[in-house]
């Protein structure tokens, strides 16, 4: 049966980095309309496709057809019922990020809520795409998780897709790219790179990969097979970038390329980076593409789609992500724990904490976590690092009681059959498992500002948390770049760089230190905070020397407290209850 919507890549002007696209309705509506997203599933963030597209224009039988501009992202086409329609357009492609477009002479890629417009009121139906070979640079190959229908040995050809849904979450890669592929679970799993360099060592991170997959595909279904029959990861490896978007099928990722396993070489901390990374998105295909927040059950792509679960969904999974790099022998204990003392320590040294709940957090995710100034950290918390902490103390509360999260996340897949959930969910599935209610844990925990009982359970399972001096810029409440002297970007809530009145901008030149006893007072050129105490020697009480906007500032800066300021660093106190969670 042939496509009734049938999207067709008809130019890639890699110069000017545009796509030139076409789609014919074979069924179209009179007065039929289309619409283009205005956000992409799992980046919440209203960020205007449609800004980079034009020349939208339209035809029936050779006759053009008048297009009618509804809103920013939505035109209504003036045709008959009675013919095919066909549209034409271009979206320019030039960001160098995993959540829209990009074209140049050396790679294309694109994610569909970036090119293809929705048909209104056909939205369920099936897709059908062509990408041919005679579009592309000779050299060039393509990837994606789309169903094949026809396409040659370099992967170009037509696709389908099952609805406009699938049709957007798979995003598909172009270029003169590695590739290889590896089985897990059964199924065909494959991973290509563009930018990689010389040193490139493919073969470990296929290796290192495979085992992260067969791992978490035994998580959720034991011997059984997964849900999804073929898996794509397309990485990009530039000279500065790091993310990830999770798919139904696939990830689209871009990470450093001296993170990438070299050959020869040892694995580097970047390189463990980007296995969490992969950990991380491959988790996502069964913790938010499948078991997903019920209020995504089915997406309105032309506004926000507002949840409270974000903590669940993302924090939960950056909870397992280096968890499963341990539980594959990836990493040991130490590395494991050493991971875990920066997300805790980003977590305490965020006074958003105490002002934003992680629930509160995960529902403005539109507003606050996408949309981050210089006064963040003292609005709101993560989503990813709080939600971390929350399922690490689910899991450790849970394993008291000789039961696990992991045995909760099973039981949600099932009770929720693989789809929409509710927090209710959570809770009953709690409940049912341990023969309790968690209400009290989770209202404080999450929806609430309370501290988490992480120093208590921690030492329970064989973790001491102990305090220690904290780093200079965090005792006096700041955060600052320190490449070209002392640039402050952030001032951090309750410090004593507030109640001096420095501000996100200032550059911090010097100190003036008054005379003390045995001290004459002196002034001194400040290039980095940690030559503070250098200078500043006995002295409690110091003059900051600040720039802004041109004028030169003299504020009094207190230092008596500051000592008080301090750090967490996790220890192995005993490794045997250690190692029965890490490796459970």
């Amino acid at each position: 049966m042939a496509c009734g919507l049938h999207y067709r890549v008809t130019q890639l002007d890699t110069h000017a980095h545009q796509f030139h696209l076409e789609l014919t309705i074979a069924r179209p509506a009179a007065q039929q309309v289309v619409r283009l997203p205005v956000w992409i599933a799992g980046s919440y963030l209203v960020r205007e496709f449609a800004k980079q597209l034009s020349g939208l224009s339209a035809s029936q039988a050779g006759r053009a057809r008048t297009v009618v501009q509804l809103d920013k992202a939505s035109w209504r086409i003036d045709c008959s019922d009675q013919q095919p329609l066909t549209l034409r357009w271009q979206v320019h492609a030039h960001d160098a990020s995993v959540r829209t477009a990009w074209l140049d002479s050396l790679r294309g890629f694109f994610n569909g809520t970036s090119l293809f417009l929705q048909v209104q009121g056909q939205e369920d139906q099936a897709h059908e795409i062509s990408l041919p070979a005679s579009v592309a640079p000779r050299t060039w190959r393509l990837a994606t998780g789309l169903q094949a229908l026809k396409v040659d040995k370099r992967g170009f050809g037509s696709y389908r897709a099952v609805n406009y849904d699938e049709l957007v979450d798979c995003p598909v890669e172009m270029g003169d790219f590695w590739s290889a592929s590896f089985q897990a679970g059964g199924i065909t799993h494959e991973f290509v790179v563009a930018g990689a360099t010389p040193a490139f060592d493919g073969a470990r991170l296929i290796a290192d990969t495979q085992k992260i997959c067969e791992a978490q595909i035994r998580f959720w279904h034991g011997k059984g097979k997964p849900h999804h029959t073929r898996y794509v990861f397309m990485l990009w490896a530039v000279g500065d970038g790091y993310g990830g978007l999770e798919h139904r099928n696939s990830t689209a990722l871009i990470c450093n390329r001296n993170d990438l396993p070299r050959l020869g070489s040892k694995s580097s901390e970047g390189y463990t980076t980007l296995l969490g990374l992969i950990s991380h998105e491959y988790f996502h295909t069964w913790n938010v593409k499948r078991l997903r927040p019920h209020a995504f059950a089915r997406y309105d792509y032309q506004q926000e789609n507002y949840t409270e679960l974000l903590w669940f969904f993302e924090g939960f999974t950056s909870y397992y992500d280096d968890l499963f790099l341990c539980r594959t022998g990836l990493i040991d204990e130490a590395q494991y724990l050493k991971l875990l003392n920066k997300t805790l320590n980003q977590v305490l040294q965020t006074p958003g904490r105490q002002v934003h709940t992680v629930a509160q957090s995960s529902f403005e995710a539109w507003t606050k976590y996408y949309r981050t100034d210089e006064n963040s950290p003292n609005l709101t918390v993560s989503y990813y690092t709080k939600g971390a902490l929350v399922a690490l103390c689910l899991d450790l509360s849970l394993r008291s009681q000789g039961l696990s999260l992991d045995q909760v996340m099973r039981a949600l897949w099932k009770r929720c059959q693989a789809g929409p959930m509710q927090e209710s969910d959570l809770l009953a599935v709690l409940a049912e498992l341990s023969g309790r209610s968690w209400q009290k844990e989770l209202n404080a925990w999450v929806h609430s500002t309370q501290e988490l009982p992480l120093e208590r359970l921690l030492q329970r399972h064989g973790v001491a948390l102990i305090e220690e001096p904290a780093q200079w810029a965090q005792r006096l409440g700041l955060r600052v770049t320190e490449t070209q002297g002392i640039q402050v970007k952030t001032v951090l809530k309750g410090g004593v760089a507030r109640a001096a009145g420095l501000a996100p901008g200032d550059e911090w030149l010097g100190i003036e230190v008054p005379a003390g006893k045995g001290r004459k007072a002196s002034a001194w050129r400040l290039s980095r905070l940690d030559e503070l105490p250098l200078y500043a020697g006995s002295a409690t009480q110091v003059t900051a020397l600040v720039a802004r906007d041109r004028q030169l500032l003299r504020l009094p800066l207190s230092l008596k407290q500051i000592d008080k300021v301090t750090t967490a660093r996790l220890v192995l106190s005993q490794p045997e209850p250690v190692k029965r969670w890490l490796k459970d």
